[in-house]
């Protein structure tokens, strides 16, 4: 298997737009990050994961930062939102972070989908760990720490939010008050407590064992569903059961979810979209559900 070639921010188009049904919907490149590949693969062997992405000098790999924007009938709904902009210099160094815009390259992409950030509805989190909540605030000029999107509500399940709190040492370096206290002074947070509809042609679905009250989000429309996996399986690569990330709190109910998951997305032929592959956005499970269907797979 050949290697696949360099990724870098200037490679990466900053909105991938698509259909689901009658909704439309924008993938937006928010940036890039490098994680250590151990970490990211878990027990699977390095001489595997690497064929699938080389790591660099430091053992880590690029990973995207996608975020999804979502037009429905009665709302503009963001999903996730990237690191954002208020982590130092030796935050971003150590994290490889590439997501410079105006504030960031996250909003950057909301108006290149043709809106402006303030006309964001809703807010979805489907964890509160620093990439994929860390752009929900940001730093001003002033240096005042504030909500990113104040017109919006902001989702997330009730016990994600009361964990996120608890700052053992296990998990303190993944959920940072900064991304969520400027939300909760703000009063924004709308949570939420198991599968939710959310509004017409959004559904929130607990797809725990990264985090134990993790969420991924079901796009239904038209008899058409997508799934925006977020870290129940970060990458195209991260397709097969076992491959599962260090990162995980519960690896064996990660292994449970992706099962479950995986089975109802074999049935109904879903569109999975990926928010960590820097390559590849989106896919159909193949017929072993070991990876993806060769024609689906968008590079």
């Amino acid at each position: 298997m050949s290697q696949p070639s360099p990724v870098s921010i200037e490679t990466l188009p900053l909105v991938r737009s698509r259909k689901v049904g009658s909704l439309r919907v924008h993938a937006i490149e928010a940036g890039l990050q490098r994680l250590d590949g151990g970490a990211m693969f878990g027990v699977v062997p390095k001489p595997l994961w690497e064929r699938r992405i080389p790591a660099d000098d430091r053992n880590r790999i690029p990973l995207g930062l996608r975020c999804l924007l979502v037009e429905t009938p009665g709302a503009l709904v963001l999903i996730d939102t990237g690191v954002g902009n208020k982590e130092d210099a030796r935050f971003r160094e150590i994290y490889g972070i590439q997501n410079q815009g105006s504030p960031t390259r996250l909003e950057d992409g909301i108006r290149a989908a043709g809106f402006q950030p303030d006309a964001v509805d809703l807010v979805v989190m489907t964890h509160l760990h620093f990439d994929h909540a860390g752009g929900g605030t940001v730093r001003t000029e002033d240096g005042r720490v504030v909500p990113a999107f104040p017109r919006a509500r902001y989702v997330v399940q009730e016990k994600e939010l009361a964990f996120a709190g608890i700052q053992n040492e296990r998990i303190r370096a993944s959920y940072l008050a900064e991304n969520v206290e400027p939300v909760t002074r703000a009063g924004l947070w709308d949570t939420v407590e198991g599968e939710t509809q959310l509004t017409e042609g959004i559904r929130l679905l607990p797809t725990p064992g990264h985090t134990p009250h993790h969420q991924s989000v079901l796009l239904e429309s038209d008899g058409e569903t997508a799934c925006f996996l977020a870290d129940l399986c970060p990458t195209a690569a991260h397709v097969p059961l076992p491959w599962i990330m260090g990162y995980d709190l519960e690896p064996l109910v990660t292994l449970e979810s992706k099962r479950t998951t995986w089975s109802r997305a074999a049935q109904e032929d879903w569109l999975l979209i990926f928010e960590h592959d820097a390559r590849t956005p989106w896919g159909r499970l193949d017929a072993e559900m070991r990876g993806l269907r060769t024609g689906d797979v968008e590079d």
